[in-house]
């Protein structure tokens, strides 16, 4: 029997196990609701607190009450001054309550802001390719919905739901107090929460709407900061200012039908705190006349009358940042529902060390929304420590091979083997970590030089940052800047030269050794002396790492040993270099 290569039998093994010994379904931690319920110790502070404050809010009742009712009939100056003293404590007991409330609830927020804010990073920098949707501007504004999530939690929002169940309590003491009285804040309470509720599918349709033309502005906006050289020479303003003016109408029009919306239940609350106590007076005086109640409880009952509308007010008010707010976690929560790298494969192998051997098999790819294929049935191997360059035409599918071999996207068919083990098995931080890559758009990130090269890698030391700048040829022109190897960049190295960009990126992917180089075009804004000499020192440095190079430069060459070319998606000649090239009508490198 032929024997199995050593992950094959892995894989048997772990199959064998799972059909014989069914995992249980593991419920992943949810990324909103599992950091609130964490906090649930500190919001449940914030809930005592609440309870507390509002039973506190009763002694001005009390207080009230005894003033009119005992101590001016029986004109008792000293104890009105003894419960006056009382009172005082109350109100101070009151006001460190309230700010030990606000501050508990700002420790919660913050508990909340990190765990979600990092979560949130983290679905970023996992999002599979395939599934990214819109523009950079756009994901970067759906992300920025999280401001509108965390300033509702840390906002009076909180307390104000937190003082809404003593809407009942209020209601029920007035009932105690005067029976009749208890219909005008129960009626009112009623007509308000009913307006409030009837208000919010037409505030979430507004919200979702005003959600997307938010989107759509920042989108516009991000397109035009970061290309600003090239809306200025192309004179592209005038059309990015029309989509920018377009964007700011509709969400211009959409903000105005909010608050509108919003209005009637806040400017119903603010008529019905009015009426309620013109009501109450009118209703109690009354039965005061009628001796059915005191002239103390009549007081005490206005008073827990604007208790009960007040609350309402305060949540009415914010019926506009609550659809705000939902709208900004179904977002996000559908962009995380979309899963990160790996999810759905049963097993992750870890390998932290690796040969470097590349295989290809029957592989077919097409990126999503495009109609034709970018690869179609490709077959390849390359021997770990082997030097391939890729020749094809703009479009043959060359660059789209290294996107398959880091894993930034899978293949609809066939595999794309690492070391034996499909690529969709390994773990992205292992097979990346094995791989040095320059793709074809140099990305530069703000932050001095050195932290460009090194990217905070504890493996990469001051010794091999100075290497790798030598065997990239940017140590060069870093040595002449002022700030040297500490020099800051602005956003993606603006101010330096193309060329100069790519020298820091090759330096990058050179800054440790690993077994796998991938680059594509990684001369191609460098002038032909620069090249040459990067040349020369790449060759002696290369020997034993496996080299898979994208080029149109027929110099670049000369650092292979074998050559695949492309058209069409389609693999059409491989080979050793010169007879390849002797096919094709090209000189020897």
């Amino acid at each position: 029997m032929t024997a199995l290569p050593e992950h094959r039998l892995f894989e048997a093994a772990t199959k064998a196990m799972d059909e014989a010994t069914p995992l249980p379904a593991v419920t992943p931690p949810h990324w909103f609701w599992t950091p609130l319920w964490q906090a649930r110790g500190l919001l449940g502070q914030v809930a005592i607190a609440a309870v507390i404050v509002n039973v506190l809010a009763l002694a001005t009742t009390l207080y009230s009450m005894a003033v009119f009712n005992r101590i001016l009939p029986a004109g008792a100056s000293a104890s009105l001054t003894a419960l006056t003293l009382g009172m005082m404590l109350v109100i101070a007991f009151d006001f460190g309550l309230r700010t030990v409330r606000g501050y508990f609830t700002d420790i919660a927020a913050r508990h909340v802001d990190r765990a979600v804010g990092g979560r949130l990073f983290a679905s970023l920098t996992d999002l599979r390719m395939a599934d990214r949707k819109g523009s950079a501007g756009q994901l970067s504004g759906l992300l920025r919905e999280f401001e509108t999530l965390r300033e509702f939690v840390a906002s009076a929002s909180i307390t104000a739901l937190a003082d809404l169940p003593f809407l009942l309590l209020y209601i029920a003491i007035i009932a105690w107090l005067a029976p009749p009285l208890a219909i005008v804040p129960l009626v009112t309470c009623l007509v308000i929460g009913g307006v409030a509720l009837a208000s919010q599918p037409l505030l979430d349709r507004i919200a979702a709407a005003g959600l997307g033309q938010n989107l759509t502005k920042q989108s516009v906006l991000v397109e035009t900061a970061s290309g600003l050289e090239t809306v200025k020479t192309s004179h592209a303003a005038p059309m990015l200012a029309r989509r920018w003016a377009l964007a700011v109408d509709h969400h211009a029009a959409l903000s105005l039908r909010q608050r509108l919306v919003a209005a009637l239940p806040v400017n119903l609350a603010a008529t019905a705190q009015s009426l309620v106590y013109v009501l109450t007076l009118a209703v109690g005086v009354a039965l005061v006349q009628d001796r059915a109640i005191s002239l103390g409880a009549l007081i005490a009952v206005s008073m827990l009358a604007g208790r009960c509308v007040a609350p309402l007010a305060q949540v009415a008010a914010l019926a506009t940042r609550l659809s705000q707010s939902r709208q900004a976690f179904l977002a996000l929560d559908a962009l995380i529902a979309q899963g990160a790298e790996g999810d759905g494969q049963l097993h992750r192998l870890r390998r932290p060390v690796m040969a470097g051997q590349i295989s290809f098999r029957n592989v077919s790819f097409t990126y999503p929304g495009a109609r034709m294929p970018a690869l179609d049935d490709v077959s390849f191997d390359i021997a770990p420590g082997e030097r391939v360059a890729v020749l094809g035409r703009t479009g043959s599918g060359k660059s789209t091979l290294t996107r398959l071999i880091l894993g930034l996207y899978t293949p609809q068919s066939g595999a794309v083997l690492v070391d034996g083990a499909d690529v969709r098995s390994l773990h992205p931080d292992d097979l990346r970590g094995n791989i040095g890559a320059v793709l074809q758009d140099v990305v530069l990130f703000s932050g001095s030089i050195a932290d460009n090269i090194r990217l905070e890698d504890p493996l990469v030391t001051d010794a091999d940052v100075l290497t790798a700048s030598r065997l990239a040829g940017s140590d060069g022109f870093i040595g002449a800047l002022p700030g040297g190897y500490d020099t800051p960049l602005a956003d993606r190295g603006e101010g330096l030269s193309g060329g100069q960009r790519q020298s820091i990126a090759l330096a990058r992917a050179l800054a440790r050794p690993r077994p796998m180089l991938l680059l594509d075009e990684p001369t191609s804004a460098l002038d032909q002396v620069s090249e040459a000499a990067l040349i020369d020192r790449l060759e002696d440095q290369l020997s034993g790492q496996t080299l898979l190079i994208v080029t149109h430069r027929q110099s670049l060459l000369r650092l292979a040993t074998r050559v695949i070319v492309m058209d069409g998606g389609r693999l059409v000649a491989s080979g050793p270099r010169d007879a390849v090239l002797h096919s094709l009508g090209l000189p020897a490198a």
